[in-house]
């Protein structure tokens, strides 16, 4: 509930609020609000009077509005840079090129921390759509930066089987809005089962902020588009900085290696920024782009979960569609699909995996598919094969995501614009979903 001046609005998200007041009170699970003008009073199950603390959210109303952009999303996805900027900020000293993030939590105090990740077997990571890619990226980042086991877990399935939770485990829950259905119920699924939680959402004193045993915070500012743009990108931010973190308190991470890896986080906020110059070169190209039956997304490794996120994006704002693959499962089926009329946007940076990619890129093209690759700048072989070439800026390979983020999100923005689509409402979706 927000409360202004002669009434009280009602809203599933705080972000429905912020235009009209900055102070909100959130009501709990079965509690019932009697609302008269500006006067409320809260009731718990059994009808007993509750009182309700008045939280005042420290977002803006600026911030909530387009700003001369043409809609939220495009608006958002500038502010993308500025905003993985404030989730690195809390936890990174520029100066010494440290980490530390998970003293930031609440889980643990200052003498426990050590042992107690020292003691994790098992990480499992939860959440949605587009959550649930970042959750991958960042379950490839944490067994390879900390060799600790690592499963994710789309929350909607999880929910409903019997999880063998090993002991020692710690599970990461990721929701932007906080109040994600399937989400939520996971976590309370897993106090009851003695598994401490640790939340990454962007609204605090959400209900999953609340419920949590830990938390951080994304830090994006108010997300308005349906689709994620800013809170995906913050939240790789900080799946980064845990498994950095992590590997740094286990011992697996060398002080050399700490600071290269924050010196290449540190330095993609403007690298990123660099990248919105393809703004220009999708808004040309989205007249033809409309025009393709379907996109194949492809990568490999930590690229992969970056290909599902631009193929969601694609379905999400321009109906059209668009699968994600693993680039070495093509010959297992994909292939079939390909022909002149299918795109196939290929994420292939400079990383270990380069030449596995390029190899899976020259069969795309040999079947007469239209080859739009996103690589490393000054990749001539990559530009001579794809009918359409994006240089990324040169970073490391646990970088790439937040760089390859940026060109996936205009593609289909603009190619949804372009057939003249609702942009920031797509048809059938909610910002926050808050029911099954």
């Amino acid at each position: 509930m927000g409360t202004a001046k002669g009434s009280v609005l009602i809203a599933s998200d705080v972000q429905a609020i912020l235009p009209y007041t900055k102070k909100v009170v959130y009501l709990d699970d079965l509690e019932t609000a009697h609302v008269k003008g500006e006067a409320f009073q809260v009731f718990d199950a059994n009808g007993k009077p509750v009182e309700k603390k008045v939280t005042t959210i420290d977002w803006t109303a600026e911030q909530a509005k387009k700003e001369g952009y043409p809609h939220f999303m495009l608006k958002e996805i500038f502010e993308e840079p500025r905003a993985v900027a404030r989730a690195l900020a809390p936890h990174v000293d520029v100066e010494k090129h440290a980490v530390d993030i998970l003293s930031h939590t609440g889980l643990w105090s200052a003498n426990q921390l050590s042992a107690a990740c020292a003691s994790i077997d098992r990480i499992i990571i939860v959440a949605c759509c587009t959550s649930f890619y970042a959750a991958q990226v960042g379950g490839y980042l944490i067994e390879q930066f900390a060799g600790v086991a690592t499963s994710t877990d789309i929350a909607s399935e999880f929910r409903y089987r019997k999880p063998v939770i090993a002991k020692n485990t710690l599970a990461i829950l990721i929701s932007q809005s906080g109040e994600t259905a399937d989400t939520l119920a996971v976590l309370r699924q897993l106090k009851k089962m003695q598994v401490p939680v640790l939340s990454i959402s962007n609204v605090k004193n959400s209900t999953v902020d609340r419920e949590a045993d830990g938390r951080l915070y994304m830090n994006a500012g108010p997300e308005i588009g349906v689709a994620s743009t800013k809170a995906f990108t913050a939240t790789l931010a900080l799946m980064h900085l845990l498994a950095l973190d992590l590997a740094k308190v286990r011992g697996q991470l060398k002080l050399n290696d700490e600071s290269r890896y924050v010196r290449a986080l540190l330095a993609a906020p403007a690298q990123m920024e660099t990248v919105l110059a393809c703004d220009k070169f999708f808004s040309e190209a989205a007249a033809t782009l409309k025009n393709y039956k379907g996109f194949l997304y492809m990568g490999r490794g930590v690229n992969y979960p970056i290909a599902l996120e631009g193929a969601l994006k694609l379905k999400e704002l321009a109906y059209m569609h668009a699968e994600g693959y693993a680039a070495g499962e093509m010959k297992h089926g994909p292939l079939a699909l390909i022909d002149d009329r299918m795109a196939v946007v290929m994420l292939a940076p400079s990383d270990s995996l380069y030449e596995k990619t390029l190899s899976n890129l020259e069969e795309a093209k040999a079947r007469g598919g239209v080859i739009i690759s996103i690589g490393t700048v000054g990749n001539e072989k990559l530009r001579a094969l794809s009918a359409r070439y994006l240089a990324l800026p040169r970073a490391e390979w646990s970088v790439n995501p937040l760089l390859e983020s940026i060109p996936l999100q205009l593609l289909a923005y603009h190619v949804a614009n372009a057939l003249g689509h609702d942009v920031d409402q797509p048809r059938n979706l909610a910002k926050s979903v808050t029911v099954e």
